[in-house]
């Protein structure tokens, strides 16, 4: 009976061990190295043609039941193994610097660092750049945007369903891009519309707040003449004629909710 694969554990990683020049069957006598005490090495793998020919993976994200769902999803397949899982946005910078995998999927809120921060951090590297397969919890017109102009290859929602997430991986491993018929569209129409900056987005969501702009004034640390200076910019971007316009279209594109 074949032993069960042991899945990799969130903030692990390994590398599959070379044969040395004496022999295929012989270990190197160094350490596998590892970062941080929360840092483990996982299940070894010795056979090296095996591995070549599988896609490797890092999975990031800080639910514990989605990252496991997405390991089993994936290491279910024989070209496919996740070699490293992270729960932050740090351990995501890291553990792709140290592996170097072919496909990093990458959750959208993080603590620490959030996949935006990571994507943008990973695509300003000279070479090799990753190919990233966002995922989010919702489809929102502003994620599906801002990933794609920071470089995303991929964009999943988290009810995709297994066989979506599979293909998803081999294209994006194989070079293409994967946005399904859904964000697909919703892309092409966010593409056509101004991308507000990071303090829009601030003020647009304290606007859906119903604050003042004196209260957004003080939530966000800036004076109300440019809370005032950002308002007008927004306006201007949603072809919006006021703050009641503005809200309405952002909750339409899913930029903002209100309850």
């Amino acid at each position: 009976m074949k032993s069960e694969r042991k899945r990799p554990k969130a903030g692990s990683f390994t590398r599959p061990e070379l044969p040395s020049v004496r022999g295929i069957g012989e270990k190197k006598s160094s350490s596998i190295p590892v970062l941080e005490h929360s840092l483990v090495p996982i299940a070894e793998v010795h056979d090296e043609n095996e591995f070549s020919k599988k896609i490797t993976v890092v999975v990031v994200d800080d639910h514990p039941v989605i990252r496991e769902g997405l390991v089993a999803i994936l290491d279910s397949q024989k070209d496919i193994s996740v070699i490293a899982q992270a729960v932050d946005g740090n351990e995501a910078c890291t553990l792709y610097n140290q592996l170097l995998p072919e496909v990093l999927m990458l959750d959208l809120r993080l603590p620490k660092k959030d996949g935006l921060q990571v994507l943008r951090e990973l695509m300003s590297r000279k070479a090799p750049r990753p190919r990233v397969i966002v995922m989010t919890s919702y489809d929102c017109d502003q994620d599906v945007c801002r990933s794609a102009r920071a470089g995303a290859k991929g964009f999943l929602v988290k009810v995709a369903d297994p066989q979506q997430i599979r293909e998803a991986v081999r294209r994006v491993a194989q070079g293409e891009t994967f946005f399904p018929p859904e964000i697909g569209s919703k892309l092409a129409e966010s593409m056509q519309h101004p991308e507000l900056s990071a303090r829009e987005t601030q003020v647009l969501d304290n606007l859906a707040l119903g604050r003042s702009n004196k209260e957004i004034g003080g939530a966000l640390h800036i004076s109300e003449g440019t809370v005032k200076y950002h308002l007008k910019s927004i306006l201007k971007k949603l072809d919006a004629v006021g703050r009641a316009e503005a809200i309405a279209i952002a909750v339409r594109r899913g930029w903002v909710q209100v309850s």
